[in-house]
């Protein structure tokens, strides 16, 4: 397996991007026949035997298909005359939405805070016994609270040196009370030292190239540790703009003959997937995102996931909008192959190099011979 070196970043935010929508009767009845608690919300269903309406994840038994329709809210489930099941009350917030709200208003006392809450505090604050909500925050941010403050606080500090006129000031307005902490994990958390992560990142060393290919435009770029950047775009100029705007006084420099190397291996990679796993990355992002990181790269050509079968194969099947998160920031394209991971029904999902060249990798992944199957 590659080198994947990781520097620290903030969470961008707990708001994490919404499931895709389930739509298709076939999907939704494998959902109820699943009891998928991912769909609670998207939909609803009748059953004309009993006259009652439920949530997918409804425990009772399993309807007949051939009595049951779906609705697109309560409403609509109520005006075509049944009324609310009493056991998974499909009216009310369900649990997910319950938990779910616990942590977001957990996050919020976390980021308000000028310190940390402890575990204890924030469980009493939001209803939840400690093991409890210790546990769902996990789950539900891919973090502890403890790494999310950090990570948070990581990102203020970076806000913060991007418009201060000293170290000092920043420090203290991102929420450090002594400078012997600051210095000891900042330099981890922002890869580099604070004084120079504030003057643009000086002395950071990037090549990049650019070349055409069948998906258009393709930036590499990459520091001494492995590539960390490859984007996808209609112009080059844009692309490489994109790339100074993120250390605009970072040492960018065009690949030499030894790089051309390496564009030409992502090239490679490109036109036989199958390549990627053999080019080291230099990655930046949280811990979990990373885990989500390399998990995608453990998914072969071929083969498409769910938001949820990915977050499965984590072990944390509950922290769906975590993966989303994660796969929604992932700054190399094709070498962390997201575009593997698609709706329920098998619909591409939005892609941040367009939903257009995420068909387009699909496509030509599915025709390639020796494809493997779905695991």
């Amino acid at each position: 397996m590659p080198t994947m070196t990781s520097r620290p970043q903030a969470p961008a935010t707990p708001v994490l991007p919404a499931v895709p929508t389930m739509t298709g009767d076939d999907t939704r009845w494998r959902a109820v026949q699943q009891r998928d608690g991912s769909a609670d919300g998207q939909f609803w269903y009748s059953v004309r035997s009993t006259g009652v309406y439920c949530r997918p994840s409804c425990g009772a038994r399993t309807p007949l298909r051939k009595n049951v329709a779906f609705h697109d809210s309560c409403a609509d489930a109520e005006a075509a005359g049944f009324r609310p099941c009493k056991r998974c009350k499909p009216d009310q917030p369900s649990l997910q939405q319950r938990q779910a709200q616990a942590v977001a208003q957990a996050c919020r006392l976390i980021e308000q805070a000028a310190q940390l809450p402890g575990t204890e505090a924030l469980a009493l604050a939001v209803g939840l016994s400690r093991y409890h909500f210790h546990r769902l925050f996990k789950q539900h941010t891919g973090l502890t609270p403890r790494a999310y403050a950090e990570a948070h606080r990581a990102g203020r500090l970076r806000e913060q040196l991007a418009g201060s006129h000293s170290v000092t000031t920043a420090m203290y307005d991102a929420g450090f009370n002594s400078s012997g902490g600051f210095y000891a994990s900042s330099t981890a958390q922002l890869g580099m030292k604070p004084g120079v992560f504030r003057e643009g990142g000086p002395g950071e060393r990037i090549r990049f190239a650019v070349a055409q290919c069948w998906l258009g435009a393709v930036l590499v770029a990459a520091t001494d540790r492995g590539i960390c950047s490859v984007a996808l775009g209609e112009d080059a100029d844009a692309l490489v703009r994109q790339l100074q705007d993120r250390f605009p006084r970072a040492e960018l420099s065009p690949g030499d003959e030894a790089f051309e190397q390496t564009l030409a291996q992502v090239l490679a990679a490109l036109e036989d997937p199958a390549r990627a796993t053999a080019l080291p990355l230099d990655v930046r992002g949280t811990a979990f995102q990373q885990r989500v990181w390399q998990a995608l790269r453990a998914v072969p050509p071929g083969v498409t996931l769910s938001y949820a079968e990915l977050a499965a194969r984590l072990g944390q099947p509950t922290a769906v909008r975590a993966v989303a998160n994660a796969c929604a920031h992932n700054e190399i394209a094709v070498l962390i192959p997201c575009h593997r991971i698609v709706r329920l029904d098998g619909s591409p999902s939005g892609y941040r190099w367009g939903v257009a060249r995420k068909t387009a990798l699909l496509d030509r992944e599915a025709r390639q011979p020796g494809k493997q199957e779905r695991d």
